[in-house]
């Protein structure tokens, strides 16, 4: 049964060159989209005409897309896609699993948090993937999971006493280790390639809209490129009158340095991840009990759809 889904905001962007995408994305606007946004100003000089609506969390975008609401989705939909049976397909990988777990001092090494209680980002997610795969590897057992979208409000509940441990992406580590690195521990963590946040539709319809589909990648293939040479171009490009350039001013100065931090820390693939993140992500959606079956009985062509990265 399909999950009712409830629409937080809706903003269409209209030209007169290509048919029109409705994307699906599973959190507001925030300084984490904000590369995603330009590459959208990008698509729409090149003809590209969209609208975009903000799902309260990944499971509502992976269903809006799956009952053909949405035309393209953000998330890793491995399970909804092998349970489903639904030609859904990744085209383009947007991060990677980056992410880092961050304890009040209670906590020093991931050992110490087996039996005891985590602030996640939302159930079938990235972080609770990494949560199934820490405790896979160190045979420990978390307990009561609880889940709040958005890394910031996960700093926001840290820091009120709402939660004593969590994992956040790599600008908000930095920031509270930066600000309350005398009341919090960030815990030795192993290397992730998997992906934390995908864009994915119905190759059907990809099939059918075949040339949107190529504007639409390679605007993002052109940021992703541009900005691991000069991470300043999202905050110098930004469209002060679209959904990025109306945050407040104090998530605008710090583009620069959550995109330096990124490309650094290696969030993104210039290549969009192809058969490389396809690869990682089987074998890190197996292990952390999101798909059936091991790296000898699971298949690219399952899971993604490689023609429009080849494309381009």
């Amino acid at each position: 049964m399909l999950v009712a889904v409830f629409m937080f905001t809706t903003v269409t962007v209209s030209s007169s060159y290509a048919k029109s995408i409705r994307i699906a994305l599973a959190e507001p606007p925030s300084d984490e989209l904000a590369a995603f946004f330009l590459a959208l100003d990008r698509a729409k000089a090149n003809g590209l005409d969209y609208e975009w609506t903000a799902f309260s969390d990944e499971e509502l975008a992976i269903q809006s897309v799956l009952s053909g609401q949405m035309d393209i989705g953000f998330g890793t939909p491995y399970s909804a896609m092998q349970k489903s049976k639904a030609p859904i397909r990744i085209i383009f990988q947007l991060s990677k699993l980056k992410f880092f777990p961050v304890t009040t001092k209670d906590y020093s090494k991931l050992e110490d948090l087996d039996g005891e209680p985590i602030l996640l980002h939302s159930r079938g997610g990235g972080t609770d993937s990494i949560a199934n795969v820490i405790e896979d590897r160190l045979g420990i057992k978390f307990g009561e999971r609880s889940y709040i979208s958005g890394s910031a409000n996960r700093v926001a509940a840290l820091l009120a006493n709402q939660a004593q441990a969590t994992i956040i992406d790599l600008s908000n580590k930095n920031k509270i280790m930066a600000s309350h690195g005398d009341q919090f521990n960030t815990l030795p963590m192993f290397d992730v390639d998997a992906s934390d946040e995908a864009l994915f539709a119905n190759v059907d319809w990809i099939k059918a809209n075949e040339e949107s589909v190529n504007i639409f990648v390679s605007a993002l293939l052109s940021v992703y490129r541009d900005m691991a040479n000069d991470p300043t171009i999202v905050r110098r490009e930004t469209n002060p009158d679209g959904p990025i350039g109306e945050l407040p001013e104090e998530v605008l100065a710090e583009l620069d340095g959550f995109y330096a931090d990124a490309v650094a820390g290696g969030l993104y693939d210039v290549n969009g991840g192809g058969e490389k993140a396809a690869l990682a992500d089987m074998e890190w959606y197996s292990k952390a009990g999101q798909l059936e079956g091991d790296m000898s009985s699971l298949k690219i062509e399952d899971f993604w759809y490689l023609e429009p990265l080849n494309s381009n």
